[in-house]
């Protein structure tokens, strides 16, 4: 079955920024099915301009900065 987009819903999402990222913690349901938590990085260009990266290992200060958008989330996950 091929993915598709109009089943894929975003039920919650908040994000953490900083001067040269953002850390976005979503809840997400395809095709109503099991809720699950996605964690996304962005990384700014000296540009100016986003674009996602691989999330890789997190700091002790993105982690901090993400841990309450976690417990957020998990509201949405029941």
């Amino acid at each position: 079955m091929p993915y598709e987009p109009d089943l894929d819903k975003c039920l919650f999402s908040e994000t953490y920024e900083s001067d040269w990222e953002r850390l976005t913690v979503s809840v997400f349901s395809y095709d109503k099915g099991a809720k699950k938590l996605q964690i996304s990085r962005e990384n700014k260009s000296t540009e100016g301009s986003i674009r996602f990266v691989k999330l890789g290992r997190l700091t002790k200060k993105e982690v901090e900065s993400i841990i309450p958008l976690m417990q957020e989330a998990l509201k949405f996950m029941d």
